[in-house]
């Protein structure tokens, strides 16, 4: 999509009530119009956010700010650069770390970090990464391993998966207050670590009802489907294809409302 199909799409999401949107990838620091593409769709919703592996971050915090960008999260799975290379099949995990605290000194609050935890793999370092975010000033985001219903009995995800259940058990032991996430009705735990205090906030989809049932995102894919679930395609809606053939804000309307009507909670 062209950043000015994603200004008409989103000006239509807006006029249904969608406040908030958020760009994902793939990774969408590596578009050369993404600049535009900020400043095309913030002035239409209250909140502009992106998700970065953080490997571009530092050199372009400031744009994204002056733009439009309202926050950022940025994907940083361990501190370790050999063991981030083994999960990641790079090394970067310096550039990463400049660009979180690019991303802070530009305001681009709150930085949230986000771990996705791997059993036998990086867990180990949860406590480390939690007086790491206490440093820099940053939220920990703790994000279960997840795949579909046809492969969660699979063997290569049983070696990966961790379950964030007793982690989530003795984060609220330790917490000096907890509060919620309205999206999800995921849980935030404020923790002493580092000689200060971090926000975790935990997330745990895989066989959780809750989650899903608190769920009210809609995603688009870079292709122009709505998507009313990530794991299940079956409610998937083309607007771009319409969009392309003169469809008018009203008809683009109707595509929205289908999605949102084909919504249904996936774990249940």
């Amino acid at each position: 999509m062209s950043p000015a199909e994603m200004g008409r799409l989103v000006s239509v999401a807006s006029s249904l009530g969608v406040r908030k949107v958020k760009l994902t990838g793939g990774e969408p620091l590596i578009r050369d119009d993404i600049l535009e593409i900020v400043a095309r769709i913030s002035p239409i919703v209250r909140e502009v956010s992106l998700t970065t592996n953080g490997s571009h971050l530092a050199s372009m915090a400031s744009a994204l700010k002056f733009a439009g960008l309202n926050r950022v999260n940025v994907s940083l799975h361990s501190l370790n650069r050999d063991r981030y290379a083994r999960l990641c099949g790079v090394d970067c995990v310096e550039e990463i770390r400049a660009g979180i605290k690019a991303a802070i000194e530009a305001a681009l609050n709150p930085v949230k970090v986000n771990m996705v935890v791997f059993k036998d793999e990086n867990e180990e370092e949860i406590e480390l990464m939690m007086e790491f975010c206490a440093k820099a000033g940053a939220v920990l985001q703790l994000i279960e391993y997840e795949t579909d219903r046809e492969a969660s009995n699979g063997c290569y995800f049983a070696k990966r998966y961790c379950s964030l259940k007793p982690l989530e058990e003795m984060l609220a032991q330790r917490a000096v207050s907890t509060s919620f996430n309205e999206l999800h009705r995921r849980r935030k735990y404020r923790i002493g670590a580092n000689g200060g205090y971090v926000t975790v906030e935990v997330v745990r989809p895989m066989h959780n009802t809750e989650f899903c049932s608190n769920c009210t995102r809609i995603r688009m894919s870079s292709d122009g489907r709505l998507k009313p679930c990530l794991l299940d395609p079956s409610g998937e809606v083309d607007v771009l294809t319409p969009l392309r053939n003169g469809a008018s804000d009203r008809e683009l309307r109707e595509l929205f409302v289908r999605a949102a009507e084909n919504r249904r909670p996936y774990w249940r």
